[in-house]
């Protein structure tokens, strides 16, 4: 096939036969420079209906309208040159000035102009190139090996059933990725060698919202049990993974989590604008029907104990995370209007939460909510997290935000030692930066900058910070001298990143540590220094994304599973033992006694 041996040539080719492979597609690309686009205003390729194609002799038996390619011709959507002739198209989300006023999730639902259509969809499905070599499932792309360009392929020919069972044979909770993960399956995507990457993270999520629409999604009841149980400690992605695994493979389980809610850091720790609470409760539901017990407001190691538990079930699996904040330990760190950022995110959520119940008044304690309103906001620390803190004071109408990252700001175009298939370190603009821009009109960020003290009132309230420029050197970060600035300040947010799981439960139980203070249990078998406990997720790997949860989380099921086998058959063994005098030449006469 003509895609295949072009994308053969471009992942295995090298030097200068490379380099024309590259020309040669990139100029059948370039053509629509030369002509207007193909992305009409509406946000979508442009198409002609077959009526009007039938008045100008074309007939389309599919009664399927036409579609603009870049050569400005139009033209039944097919699969072969997708990836030449259509443009990469992401679905946008909602407008910012919009979705500031309110807290609804930024994707847009169907009805709002920016929802793509079935047909935009489909265009953006036939631009996967059916590579020989998919690198976004490789190591460098989907760390839970998504079977991407098969699902693709299916959307293409209109196999949304098929789709969605594809998605759910790798990936547990696609409604969670498809909204939150940064898709370093789309930084991997050989089409992004020389053009924009396939849309792969819009195309999972409406693989699986319209699954839920059409009720592809059902409970799927365990007809034979194990006889064997396990306590997984934490709900967040890791931990229901390891739930959901371990319940198909016919153990009993229940999930303890020490909030209020199960979700863990998908309910408190994303924010509703990301990842609406209703789509976490869905699948929770999902599973409790399916046969998984969940226990809210159980504190292993604090108001249970864990060795208690530990001798209740047959395995114990500890998914606490990594939720132990990187502090910043500058003068003034004390003063009130200072808070780490899953603090602040936490606290607004359970606002949210109670307003939409009708608890807010007889649940809320005012006095240790905080609050972005009116106030000059610094977000100190970037990514995700940073971003999330971003957004949601610009939801609480601050009079100012901003935004310092210690490191340099990043290249527009990947650096010579960040290449393809690696993840794209570049500039980019995510949703909390866009809407700084749209009211305030400039982007929030300010880079190579680092605290030096924090400075208060008479009242021990927060009111400035001061900065020193930085600059990079081999042995780190060095500050300036002489480069003080001053900043007004009334609420700072410390979006530094996590550095280990909290200690309690790995201190009762003996468990040894890395280097870095995670549980310390090695990849692939997930089996802690402890006999039937095991580890995964951030409290194992350390802070990372929420695919990588879920990848780590069916690692810890499946060696669990093996685990309990192998206990399940060293029982039965001990009592064929045990049973032994008497009764030892009966299994000669009948193999079923």
């Amino acid at each position: 096939m003509i895609a295949t041996s072009a994308t053969r040539l471009l992942t295995t080719a090298s030097g200068a036969t490379r380099r024309r492979a590259a020309e040669t597609v990139a100029k059948a690309m370039s053509t629509s420079t030369a002509t207007s686009s193909a992305i009409g205003t509406d946000g979508r390729h442009k198409i002609k209906q077959p009526r009007e194609e039938w008045r100008e002799g074309i007939y389309d038996h599919n009664n399927e309208p036409m579609v603009k390619r870049r050569d400005g011709t139009y033209q039944p959507i097919e699969k072969l040159r997708g990836f030449i002739n259509y443009e990469r198209n992401p679905e946008p989300y909602r407008k910012p000035l919009e979705r500031l006023m309110d807290w609804g999730e930024l994707n847009p639902v169907e009805g709002d102009d920016e929802k793509h259509s079935e047909i935009e969809r489909k265009v953006q499905a036939a631009r996967c190139m059916d590579c020989g070599t998919p690198f976004c499932q490789t190591e460098t792309g989907c760390p839970v090996d998504n079977l991407i360009p098969e699902w693709n392929n299916l959307v293409y020919n209109g196999q949304w059933a098929d789709a969605i069972d594809r998605l759910h044979k790798t990936n547990n909770f696609p409604e969670f990725t498809g909204r939150v993960c940064p898709a370093p399956c789309e930084g991997a995507c050989v089409a992004g060698l020389i053009d924009g990457p396939v849309t792969i993270k819009n195309i999972e999520y409406s693989i699986v919202d319209r699954a839920w629409n059409d009720g592809l999604i059902q409970p799927r009841l365990v007809k034979n049990r194990t006889g064997m149980t396990v306590a997984v400690v934490g709900s967040g992605p890791a931990g229901l993974a390891t739930a959901d695994q371990l319940n198909q493979m016919g153990h009993k389980v229940t999930v303890y989590e020490r909030a209020d809610r199960i979700g863990g850091l998908l309910m408190y720790g994303i924010p509703n604008m990301k990842l609406e609470k209703e789509t976490v409760d869905r699948r929770v539901n999902l599973l409790r029907e399916e046969g998984i017990e969940f226990v809210t407001n159980a504190d292993i190691g604090s108001n249970v104990d864990v060795n208690e538990l530990r001798a209740n079930y047959d395995a114990l699996a500890l998914t606490i995370g990594a939720t132990k904040p990187r502090d910043l330990p500058v003068p003034g760190r004390d003063l009130k209007g200072v808070h780490f950022a899953m603090e602040f995110l936490t606290k607004n959520q359970k606002r949210l939460l109670m307003t939409k119940e009708g608890t807010l008044e007889s649940q809320w304690d005012k006095d240790t909510f905080i609050t972005a309103a009116g106030k000059d906001v610094i977000v100190i620390g970037g990514g995700d997290t940073g971003t999330d803190c971003i957004g949601t004071s610009m939801r609480h109408r601050c009079k100012s935000v901003t935004n310092f990252e210690l490191m340099p700001q990043p290249p527009m175009e990947r650096a010579p030692d960040n290449p393809w298939p690696q993840w794209p370190r570049v500039f980019g603009v995510d949703y909390g930066h866009a809407e700084v821009q749209a009211v305030f009109g400039k982007d929030p960020r300010v880079y190579s900058v680092m605290t030096k003290e924090f400075i208060g009132d008479d009242d021990g309230n927060l009111k400035a910070l001061v900065t020193q420029d930085v600059e990079i050197t081999a042995k780190g970060p060095r500050a300036i001298e002489g480069s003080e600035r001053e900043w007004p300040a009334d609420l700072v947010v410390l979006s530094m990143g996590f550095v280990s799981p909290e200690a309690y439960i790995s201190q009762e139980l003996g468990l040894d540590l890395d280097q870095r203070s995670n549980i310390h249990a090695v990849y692939g078998d997930y089996r802690t220094s402890v006999e039937g406990v095991f580890a995964g997720g951030d409290c194992r790997r350390g802070q990372s994304l929420v695919v990588w949860a879920i990848h780590e989380g069916r690692g810890v099921a499946e060696s669990c599973d093996a685990y309990l086998k192998q206990k399940r058959e060293d029982e039965v063994a001990a009592g064929s033992s045990a049973a032994g005098g008497a009764f030892a030449n009966l299994s000669s006469i009948s193999p079923n006694i």
